[in-house]
């Protein structure tokens, strides 16, 4: 699996208003390729199917009959659901518990021949032809320093494809585009470069990020503790009860002010978010980094899969504020595969599921006792340090890469350097 860093790069879209409803008609048609494709793939009394190419053979066919999507969306689709049953395969193979994958978040996956990314719109292949959208972008003159001009506008970075998302909140569309740099060679050693002599590149900092469902809502490398996604949660579980006993009144003015009162929630729990994303930020800042790691987004999905919808909705909206609000900086947002940062030692290295208990973490080899959430986060930036250390380079043409802690840095070969006081 090729694991290297990935550009995104979130572009908000302006979709014209007699168009929209072809897209959440394109989105219900390839839930529904991933759900069937889901359902038909996972066997436990047998076996479950991971191969695409099978899964293609047994259902392409009828999922053409069932929907009116072109052939790559139904592909797409189909690949979608197998990559989840697989992942699924995997963690039964570890002994862990796990469910068939149900898809019902709003998204459609797009490559090159069901979409078009141009240099200021794009064109997205639906059930009733194409639609045209243009991106929504701050002027030319401010782009330089965001994702958008650092990555998208660059020759060095082709666009390879892109998740539609949908926010109900706000009621808009936006297209999460992945980019790759096609210049990266091989060199005798082995290693990975992007096409120029690294001689000089300097050294980049990262500060690692773990978000979470119960105490601290995100947790730094740095040990910064930001946010109480106990007190979100409470909050969301209030609105909740009062929303219920309005529901039970069934009168008119009890839906008036059931209404009335999810506007408000809506408007404070999106302010909320937006608090704890500048709390992130000026962190960062503070801490002088040069990018934020998360684990990526499915992952987190997958964290609070039993939860509900706003939880999943609340972690989803503060990465992409967080993505959104780094425009104006000289920050960067990227992800890393999350697997075992929350029972890998950050000290040693370790791995162990008990490691770790509920908050706590206590090697089972070196014994370090640290909270749980702050060595996963410094995990996801050690996780990072490594993409880089095996010869990816990252913005700016790095060579090597450190991760941000409470009193300096720490390179990925454990070489550690305190912060200058004073």
């Amino acid at each position: 699996m090729d694991d290297a860093p990935r550009r995104t790069v979130p572009i908000k879209l302006d979709v014209p208003e007699e168009r929209r409803g072809d897209l959440h008609q394109t989105k219900t048609q390839f839930l529904h390729c991933a759900n069937r494709t889901s359902e038909w793939a996972w066997r436990y009394d047998d076996y479950c199917v991971t191969s695409k190419s099978k899964a293609e053979n047994a259902l392409y066919d009828e999922l053409r009959e069932e929907t009116d999507l072109t052939a790559n969306l139904v592909q797409k689709g189909i690949r979608r659901a197998i990559e989840a049953v697989d992942a699924g395969v995997e963690k039964l193979k570890d002994g862990e518990k796990t469910s068939q994958p149900d898809f019902d978040s709003w998204s459609v996956v797009y490559d090159k021949r069901s979409a078009s990314f141009n240099d200021d719109h794009a064109t997205l292949s639906t059930p009733n032809g194409r639609v045209t959208a243009e991106y929504v972008l701050p002027p030319k003159e401010e782009r330089e320093e965001t994702p958008f001009g650092r990555y998208y506008e660059s020759d060095d970075w082709n666009a390879s494809s892109a998740t539609l998302q949908y926010d109900e909140q706000d009621d808009t569309f936006s297209l999460h585009i992945t980019l790759k740099n096609p210049d990266y060679t091989v060199d005798a050693s082995g290693r990975q470069k992007a096409g120029h002599d690294d001689d000089g590149a300097e050294n980049g900092v990262v500060l690692g990020v773990d978000l979470n469902v119960t105490g601290a809502f995100a947790v730094t490398s740095t040990g910064e503790f930001i946010g109480s996604a106990d007190y979100l949660t409470h909050k969301r579980n209030q609105y909740e009860q009062r929303r219920a006993k309005l529901q039970q009144a069934g009168t008119r003015s009890a839906h008036l002010t059931m209404q009335s009162i999810g506007s408000r929630f809506s408007d404070w729990s999106l302010d909320w978010l937006h608090n704890r994303a500048n709390d992130l930020i000026a962190e960062a800042q503070d801490a002088d980094v040069d990018g934020i790691i998360f684990e990526n987004l499915d992952h987190i999905r997958e964290n609070i899969a039993n939860g509900s919808k706003f939880q999943q909705w609340a972690y989803a909206k503060f990465v992409e504020l967080v993505e959104y609000k780094v425009e104006s900086t000289e920050l960067f947002v990227d992800t890393v595969n999350p697997a075992y940062t929350s029972q890998r030692c950050s000290h040693c290295g370790f791995t162990h599921e008990d490691n770790r208990d509920d908050k706590a973490f206590e090697c089972q080899s070196c014994g370090y006792e640290v909270n749980a959430d702050y060595n996963a986060a410094k995990n996801i930036a050690v996780r990072y340090c490594g993409y880089i250390h095996r010869g990816q380079t990252s913005r700016g043409g790095w060579a090597t890469s450190q991760l941000a802690l409470k009193s300096g840095t720490l390179n990925v070969n454990g070489e550690y350097t305190p912060a200058q006081l004073g």
